[in-house]
Formats: structure tokens, C-alpha cells, sequence
């Protein structure tokens, strides 16, 4: 199936007892058991809710991964991907990062004995110069947020390998509608499903999506343990989204282009950040911040 048809279908099959065409809202927290120690897949909603599966089924299907975790937000998921390191783990990070990002890592992560390098992903060597022997993970962003840097993921990928080091990439601002980082070798991939995944500003959440069994049965554990989960409504609103996700970027690339143009030209603007797809510009004001406060 292409891309459109998955964000519709994968995940989301009629109901077997009632024929529903969308998927139900299962607000049931605990499910009954056919005896003891057998059920059909759902004990506790926490650990697992079928809307919350329908979900995960299709984030997986976009991101052509083979497991998908859904969090209640995308901070709620990078935590995730931190709780499968320990203390004493260094991670080096992209200098430009999503300041939520940022805080999370640097204001909280620290004090449980996480350690952090942020440099300049886009550029090789001066990023490879701040691995450290026991750098466990590369965490990166392209396009960045704000300043929409693309950074060479292959060229990451390489790095990563021949250090013996993960590497996780926020694919937030691109989707899996234009890049797909599981097919270029990266070991994770998050999102702030809240921003063009759910795409209509109601609904907040993040996911975490990989190949390797070993960190998916780590994410699960994490995902059970913590309980930073969606809610089944949160689950099936994003859903909801996902079903126009192609042709809402489309729109979207087609609308940023036209307003990157028309910044480009215009004489208060000084430098213009586009990278050429998704609904993301970003631009400086000339004359700094007072002349922008002035522009509002």
C-alpha cells in the first residue's frame, strides 16, 4: 500500500463483532479474564488498551518500523528512550535542539546521572570530536527546531556505527511522509505526534518507533513501568489525524514555499530558513529583537 492508504488502513480493520469501520474507543482499564492466567491480550490498560494498539499499528506502518510505543507527549517519549540508559551514560546531542528537548535532557536528566554534549550535528567533524568513550547515544534533529539546519543522517548513521553507539532522530518536523530515518539505518525514531501527525492542534502525544527486538521489549517494559501513556481517546483522535496526514503536508510544503518566497523578498527580513519540504520557515527580523517585538 502507498503511504496515503496506510495512514488510513494499517491498524484500523473493521470490527470483527460490529463491523465498524473506525476503530472503537476502549476506555476499559482492566479486561476480563476467559480463566487464570489467560485473556486475549489485554490485562491492564496501562500496559496495554486495543485503541492504543490500533495506534501504535499504524505509526509503525507510516514509519515502516517493525514496533511502535505511543507516550502522552513527546517529551513523555525522549524520557522513554533515556530511561533505557543508566547513570553514567553520556549522550551526545545536536546543538540545535527543541527547547523542551533541551530542558528535559539538561535540567533533569543530569540530576539522576545522564550526561550531555550538545554540538553541531551538521557538521562531521567537530560533532564526531565530542564522543566520548562512554557516549551510548546520538540524539539528533533534521530539519532542526527552529532553525530548520538539515543534518546528513547516513553521514550520523556511519559515525554512530563505528563507535559502536545508537542513534535516535526526532523526525517530528519532516513526518515519515518525507523522511523515513529506520530505512537510512538509525536504531530510533521519535515524535511529537502532537504537531503534524495529529494536525489539528487538539490532541497532545509523542511516539517512539525501532526495529531491533531487544530495544522494542526495553521501550515496552519502560512504556508499562512508567505509565507516560495516551489516553484511548488521545489514541483515537491521532488516528483521526493521521488519515489526512498526506495531504495535509502536501499543503503544507506547497503554502511554506510560497511564504518563504514572499519573506525572501521582503525588506524588514533578514536571513530565511526553509528546507524545502514540510509547513515549517522560520526567518530573522533585521534590526534584532526590538524590531521584531515591533513587527507583532
Amino acid at each position: 500500500m502507498r503511504f496515503a492508504t496506510r495512514a488510513i488502513h494499517v491498524g484500523q480493520a473493521p470490527d470483527p463483532a460490529t463491523g465498524d469501520t473506525i476503530p472503537a474507543i476502549h476506555l476499559s482499564t482492566t479486561y476480563t479474564h476467559e480463566r487464570l492466567g489467560q485473556h486475549k491480550g489485554y490485562e491492564y490498560s496501562r500496559a496495554k488498551n486495543p485503541t492504543r494498539t490500533a495506534l501504535e499499528t499504524c505509526l509503525a506502518g507510516l514509519e515502516e518500523a517493525r514496533f511502535a510505543y505511543a507516550f502522552a507527549s513527546g517529551c513523555a517519549a525522549a524520557d522513554a528512550v533515556m530511561h533505557a540508559l543508566k547513570a553514567g551514560d553520556h549522550i551526545l546531542c545536536g546543538q540545535e535542539l527543541y527547547g523542551g528537548s533541551y530542558r528535559l535532557f539538561q535540567l533533569v536528566l543530569t540530576d539522576h546521572g545522564l550526561r550531555y554534549t550538545f554540538a553541531p550535528a551538521s557538521r562531521p567533524a567537530t560533532f564526531a570530536a565530542a564522543i566520548r568513550p562512554n557516549t551510548k547515544l546520538i540524539w539528533f534533529e533534521t530539519p532542526t527546531n527552529p532553525l530548520l539546519t538539515r543534518v546528513d543522517i547516513r553521514a550520523t548513521v556511519r559515525l554512530a556505527r563505528r563507535h559502536g553507539i545508537l542513534t535516535a532522530l526526532d523526525n517530528t518536523f519532516a513526518t515519515p511522509y518525507y523522511q523515513r530515518p529506520l530505512a537510512l539505518g538509525v536504531d530510533l525514531v521519535v515524535h511529537s505526534t502532537t504537531k503534524y501527525l495529529g494536525g489539528h492542534s487538539d490532541v497532545i502525544g509523542g511516539a517512539v518507533m525501532c526495529n531491533d527486538p531487544r530495544l522494542a521489549e526495553r521501550l515496552a517494559f519502560i512504556q508499562k513501568s512508567v505509565g507516560a501513556v495516551p489516553s484511548p481517546f488521545d489514541c483515537w483522535l491521532l488516528m483521526r489525524g493521521l488519515k489526512t496526514l498526506a495531504l495535509r503536508m502536501e499543503r503544507h510544503t506547497a503554502n511554506a514555499k510560497k511564504v518563504a518566497a514572499f519573506l525572501r523578498r521582503h525588506r524588514k527580513v533578514g536571513r530565511v530558513a526553509y528546507p524545502g519540504f514540510s509547513g515549517m520557515v522560520s526567518f530573522t527580523v533585521r534590526g534584532g529583537k526590538a524590531a521584531a517585538g515591533r513587527c507583532l
